[in-house]
């Protein structure tokens, strides 16, 4: 599995970032596992999300040196609002992006619940997926109308005789929403504004990529800005994490020119250089070398 490696990088306090993109329709949800978050289903059935939940507990209960604190976040991305899928407030006020010197980029106010157990987790997950917006279209009767990014936080406390340290990390995982051409979808009104929104932020995201792997640009000036999705996913394009791109396309022969745009889109994310460190705090690590000298 290609989320594998990183559940190890994420317990060393390492940013990892596991994202889905493709047009709409290709499978993301269902790869991610944000279509049925239920644990009962058959394992063959089970996306990303809910065997990442799995393998991040078994981890964690094999480690009996460290005090490891588990919590999880759920948001959107919808016309360009942050909205927290895990408020219990029925009216969903919009959250501002933030930028902390030495955490990166984070959403202020936006809910973190802690969990001791897969279970718990799914639960958080199960709600937040509820909550998503969702509409049809005429390529998908249940298509996701936002990007969703479900964020998994470890806190680990490792204690010894010169001092207690610890490090902290976090897991994307990432739902895009679908790439749309409006006239295959024969979207209209509310549904065709959505569109026209998941399009720009997938195109910024496209601009991002290019100017991070083109040789020719000045590396000073990437366009970060440009949306909600690029700004959050700024640390994992380029920045401190280890990310993963899972490229969903179609078999059908009418998606022909979407499934080629999709591969291309992945080829070039593919030559993107990030400069993963491991996220600890430096001032108890200060203090624990000083007390072994």
């Amino acid at each position: 599995m290609c989320a594998e490696p990183l559940i190890e990088k994420l317990f060393e306090g390492y940013n990892c970032t596991i994202f889905a993109y493709g047009q709409t329709g290709s499978g993301k949800t269902f790869t991610m596992g944000t279509e049925c978050c239920d644990f009962t289903i058959d394992s063959d059935r089970k996306g990303m999300i809910p065997r990442i939940v799995e393998a991040i507990f078994a981890r964690a209960d094999s480690d009996d040196e460290s005090e490891i604190i588990v919590k999880c976040s759920m948001l959107e991305i919808y016309e360009e609002r942050v909205l927290d899928l895990l408020s219990d407030k029925s009216e969903k006020p919009e959250l501002f992006i933030r930028e902390h010197p030495q955490e990166g980029i984070f959403v202020q106010n936006l809910c973190q619940v802690q969990v001791g157990d897969s279970h718990q987790t799914m639960q958080q997950l199960a709600q937040g997926c509820l909550s998503r917006t969702k509409g049809g279209t005429a390529m998908n009767s249940e298509s996701s109308r936002s990007h969703a990014i479900f964020t998994i936080f470890v806190k680990k406390l490792m204690k010894s005789d010169s001092g207690t340290r610890f490090c902290y990390s976090k897991l994307h995982l990432v739902d895009l929403a679908g790439s749309e051409r409006l006239k295959k979808t024969q979207a209209q009104g509310e549904r065709k504004k959505e569109g026209i929104k998941i399009n720009e932020g997938l195109l910024a995201l496209g601009n991002v990529i290019s100017a991070l792997t083109d040789s020719t640009q000045q590396r000073s000036h990437i366009p970060y800005r440009d949306s909600k999705l690029t700004r959050l996913l700024q640390d994992s394009l380029g920045g401190n994490t280890y990310t993963v791109m899972i490229t969903c396309v179609s078999p059908a022969d009418s998606n022909y020119d979407e499934t080629l745009n999709s591969l291309r889109y992945a080829e070039r994310a593919k030559k993107i250089k990030n400069k993963p460190t491991v996220n600890e705090d430096p001032n108890a690590r200060e203090i624990c070398d000083l007390r072994k000298k």
